[in-house]
């Protein structure tokens, strides 16, 4: 199989710098990264892919046993790590796509080196000492509304998801993301990502870790950060001076000097 055309596989940067792959969220795709590539390109060798799925990735490579867990989307990343026969890379991941690198570098540990998590959340359900920000009949009723009317849920859900509602572009883009994205393939990543618990794996996590929270995210509200930090041994929490789930678009200065300074202490 092209593990770079099913996965859209991008490089560029410094080709004799260390490797950084950055992973998209649900409804998204590899140009969510577009503000924070340019801060990394001079001295970083930098990867970006889509997930099957999303963006330009090959649909004919999709199977509904693979991808419904999160272990099918952590082999992808296996697989364009091997591709690219990388070797200690630092894995950046935003939202679900935290919990997929924790993961694949548990499969593949000589071809994760560090990892950054971007808004990550471990569960997204509430449970006893843990507040994952929903109940599971919200979760319930977010995944009938989205099942039911993909385009309708992505109108009303994503310019919420994304916060910072006096820059409605930023809803706006996100929503277009959002319709991108095929709806029988959105369907079963949200199922995989909003019923999904990789609590236990955040304790396995061998590697530096940094942790970006936002200081408001309806999606992952900072217990959730604050739970991760103490779950990775040796990890860092950052809280950004950010409102909404994407920090790396509402505010791409304060998520790429947190990015680099950590990137650069692993050099």
């Amino acid at each position: 199989m092209d593990i770079e055309r099913r996965n859209n596989i991008t490089v560029t940067g410094n080709p004799e710098g260390p490797t950084v792959v950055l992973a998209h969220g649900f409804g998204c795709d590899q140009n969510m990264w577009r503000l924070t590539v340019p801060a990394l390109v001079e001295d970083y060798r930098v990867v970006l892919f889509d997930y099957v799925g999303s963006g330009r990735s090959d649909l004919s490579a999709f199977t509904r046993d693979r991808y419904a867990s999160l272990d099918g989307y952590a082999q992808d990343v296996v697989e364009v790590c091997e591709a690219l026969d990388l070797k200690d890379a630092a894995f950046v991941g935003h939202s679900v796509s935290a919990m997929i690198g924790v993961l694949a570098a548990q499969a593949a540990p000589a071809r994760i080196g560090a990892l950054v998590m971007v808004a990550p959340s471990p569960r997204y359900i509430d449970d006893v000492d843990y507040r994952g920000g929903f109940s599971a009949e919200d979760i319930d009723e977010l995944l009938l509304s989205l099942e039911s009317n993909y385009l309708g849920w992505s109108s009303a859900m994503a310019p919420l998801i994304m916060g910072n509602p006096d820059r409605p572009e930023l809803g706006e883009e996100l929503t277009n993301s959002f319709c991108a994205t095929d709806p029988e393939m959105a369907r079963v990543f949200a199922r995989t990502t909003f019923l999904s618990d990789s609590r236990d794996d955040l304790k396995a996590v061998g590697v530096p870790t940094l942790v970006l929270d936002c200081a408001q995210d309806v999606i992952a509200p900072r217990e959730v950060g604050a739970f991760v930090q103490r779950a990775v041994p040796g990890s860092k929490l950052i809280t950004l001076d950010a409102t909404g789930h994407c920090p790396h678009l509402s505010a791409p200065e304060a998520t790429n000097e947190a990015l680099t300074t950590f990137l650069s202490g692993l050099r």
